[in-house]
């Protein structure tokens, strides 16, 4: 059978001051009032019934977690003691899926995502999931036109059709120079795609690839999911989970399947609206903008002679008042404030790291 295992552990620290550790960027409800988690988990309607939904993030929140999310069943809530990365958190869901369905095929979601339109999206992960289906070795990526030369995210390298639209994945190109990622997006999009960070796969075809790349993840993540429905399961998950050696599933899977013989990586095409929700400005391609091209996206606000700056405020009520601003980023919290220029955003990350050192975890 067909599941959907999302990935929402993320910290979103690009998004502070509104992301924090008790209410992380996927559960705040800032995009038309619903959170990034919220719309992945609605985008599954007609694809993955709710029963076989899982959602993989931080235990501690657990309780926030099934709140946010109309419909979704506690008990499939794969909890991680602490963060160690996307390649076990999937391994975790692989494991633990598999053991009560060996034919299990996964697809797998981020939590940081705006896909529009939702049906035509439903359709492409429906081919995903048949390719693998059909072909037990195959790992199937999604992805995304570049609109720019981004070194954020990783390049999937095209290679022979597979059928209509999917194609061979010849390399798995993770997070590139400037110079590289500028030669990749100038080659077009018949040549490289960015990779969507979304996948399908059996469980047991993955496993296999974590036994034979990651043998020591790989042992740990089949000791959790042999104990998941014995009495020790939360026992087990606590002493060997944080012992993972944490990595990311593109360095730790993609990259190397790429160049295996023993499986075939396919890249099927999404040529959807697509947003990555990781930065302030990204947040603001959501929001309503004025005629001055200032993105609201919460609170009252009155913008004199302010242009192209991205505004909001947690509270509703909180009114923003600005006068000779251009391409900031201001944003409000009860406690806290930012206020930066806008290509200065990436360092939003190393500032929340001094403030926790400064101020402690009260402000993070």
């Amino acid at each position: 059978m067909n599941y959907a295992l999302i990935m929402a552990g993320g910290s979103g620290t690009r998004l502070w001051p509104m992301s924090r550790r008790a209410l992380p960027k996927q559960l705040i409800p800032f995009i038309g009032g619903k959170s990034l988690l919220q719309l992945a988990f609605e985008r599954l309607d007609g694809l993955v019934p709710v029963e076989r939904r899982y959602i993989c993030a931080g235990l501690q929140h657990e309780q926030a977690i099934c709140a946010a999310v109309p419909g979704f069943l506690r008990e499939r809530f794969l909890g991680e003691p602490t963060g160690r990365d996307t390649l076990n958190a999937i391994g975790l869901g692989a494991a633990v899926i598999r053991q009560g369905d060996p034919e299990a095929v996964i697809a797998v979601f981020t939590s940081d995502q705006i896909i529009e339109p939702a049906e035509r999206f439903r359709e492409i992960v429906a081919h995903g999931f048949q390719l693998a289906e059909r072909q037990a070795n195959t790992l199937v990526t999604f992805g995304i036109t570049p609109r720019t030369a981004a070194t954020a995210y990783g390049y999937l390298q095209l290679g022979d059709l597979i059928d209509e639209s999917a194609r061979v994945v010849q390399q798995f190109k993770e997070k590139p120079d400037p110079a590289t990622a500028r030669a990749y997006v100038d080659a077009g999009a018949e040549c490289y795609l960015w990779n969507s960070g979304m996948f399908v796969w059996r469980a047991a075809t993955l496993l296999d690839c974590l036994r034979r790349y990651t043998p020591e993840n790989s042992a740990g993540l089949e000791k959790i999911g042999r104990a998941w429905t014995t009495p020790h399961q939360q026992e087990v998950l606590a002493a060997v989970f944080p012992s993972l050696k944490k990595i990311s599933v593109d360095f730790a899977v993609m990259e190397p399947a790429s160049h295996d013989p023993l499986v075939r990586v396919a890249a099927v095409p999404m040529p959807l609206q697509w947003l990555d929700v990781g930065s302030w400005p990204s947040f603001g391609e959501t929001c309503a903008h004025d005629e001055q091209n200032n993105a609201i996206g919460g609170g009252r606000v009155l913008a004199l002679n302010t242009r192209g700056t991205v505004i909001a405020a947690s509270d509703p009520r909180h009114l923003i008042a600005t006068i000779g601003c251009e391409d900031l980023i201001i944003i409000h919290t009860p406690d806290a404030t930012l206020v930066c220029r806008q290509d200065q955003a990436e360092g939003i990350k190393e500032l929340h790291r001094l403030v926790g050192e400064r101020f402690g975890k009260e402000f993070q």
